[in-house]
């Protein structure tokens, strides 16, 4: 083997400039640690990179989620639409605020939600649509905004993995009411924990700033920068505890001096794989879709793609089953080669709180059983090495065990 030929690859890892790693002791020094101008900062970048009027950090995409459903007035026994293969973060939520998840089924050639089913899951009870930009690639968004047009729902965007996504020119998170963003460590901006809500509604904004800081009428930034720092703010709603610190967004505003370099490099990793895949028909690679810019969060495959399609035509569970053995076998055998991969994600709907609690069986919604069980995802990462990335291909296109 080549000395330089990597012994093992994870499925990704975080990538810091020495400049970005300092960045955390600018209010270290400063003393001011909690949501303030570093936290100005990284909204105002946010804001300027997205194209989104509004940019709101908070601690997480879940409290993001959590966090504009509850600002446009989500109670309780009322009705969400979500994706049914996804993180479960989209449907918890729903279920924190009292209501109810009803789930939808994809279109197994993108991951995202089937925007041809989305109607029939629509009822008197339905109040918002959270379409899901899964790993990277957008939602259909015309259609879904006609729908929510049309049936008066708010549509809240799940962009957790959308960082440089785009919708026929415009960038995710800026199409519905509120796009929410994940800085989970497998994303490609990162603050260990947090996320960003964007909105070009200024009321919802404003109704969004108050709610993560307790209700407060101004932020401890406002009160400490005005002329009477001493008197404590009104708190005209109850609101949470879901305020980024400044430690957080000043490694985030830090890499957002690169976030085009960032989202180009995993745009021409995901290129490397598509023309060295492009031969291998027992994997279909993520797809390219007019007019949409994938941010490639992730890289996932289908495994066994016409056998997988087959079985959800024919609605044989068992040989989806017979196929996900297939595949942690295969998983098995590139993580002993020292190549990590993961299932792209799961489907909700199979977990055992939403099973037992909806009483929902794995074939009610065949694509995302499908996608449960038949998709790998493939260690794509910025800062992965040519070495790296030419070692996973190798080991994929040696074969199935």
């Amino acid at each position: 083997m080549n000395a330089k030929t990597p012994t093992s690859v994870p499925i990704a890892r975080t990538s810091l400039t020495e400049a970005e790693t300092l960045s955390v002791l600018n209010p270290l020094r400063s003393g001011w640690l909690v949501q303030g101008p570093k936290v100005k900062e990284f909204e105002e970048k946010w804001s300027i990179f997205t194209g989104a009027e509004h940019s709101i950090a908070v601690t997480s995409c879940t409290t993001a989620l959590h966090l504009s459903l509850a600002a446009l007035g989500l109670q309780a026994g009322d009705e969400v639409i979500v994706p049914a293969f996804t993180w479960i973060a989209t449907a918890n939520v729903v279920e924190h605020l009292g209501g109810k998840v009803v789930f939808c089924d994809i279109d197994l050639d993108t991951f995202n939600i089937d925007v041809k089913e989305l109607r029939t899951k629509i009822s008197p009870k339905t109040k918002a649509v959270l379409p899901v930009h899964l790993f990277g690639l957008a939602a259909d968004m015309n259609p879904i905004k006609q729908l929510a047009s049309e049936y008066g729902l708010w549509v809240v965007e799940d962009a957790a993995c959308g960082f440089g996504s785009r919708y026929h020119g415009q960038h995710v998170g800026a199409l519905g009411n509120a796009g929410c963003f994940s800085f989970h460590p497998r994303k490609a901006i990162t603050t260990g924990e947090g996320g960003m809500i964007t909105t070009n509604n200024s009321h919802l904004a404003e109704k969004l700033r108050r709610l993560r800081d307790h209700g407060a009428a101004m932020s401890d930034l406002q009160r400490h920068m005005g002329a009477r720092p001493y008197l404590l703010a009104d708190h005209p709603e109850a609101g949470y505890n879901q305020r980024m610190t400044d430690l957080q967004a000043a490694l985030g505003a830090a890499q957002m001096r690169r976030a085009s370099d960032i989202v180009t490099e995993r745009r021409n990793l995901a290129a490397i794989y598509d023309d060295a895949f492009k031969d291998v028909d027992w994997l279909r690679v993520p797809a390219r879709i007019a007019g949409l810019e994938h941010g490639y969060q992730s890289y996932p495959c289908l495994f066994e793609p016409s056998r997988t399609q087959a079985a959800v035509k024919s609605g044989k569970g068992a040989e989806i089953k017979a196929i996900n053995e297939a595949r942690n076998a295969w998983m098995d055998s590139l993580q002993r080669a020292g190549v990590s991969t993961r299932p792209a994600t799961h489907a909700v709907h199979m977990l055992t709180f939403y099973r037992d609690k909806y009483q929902l069986k794995p074939e009610d919604f065949p694509n995302a059983f499908a996608a449960n069980d038949c998709s790998i995802s493939l260690p794509l990462f910025h800062g992965m090495t040519d070495e790296e990335q030419q070692y996973v291909i190798s080991v994929v296109r040696s074969g199935k065990p």
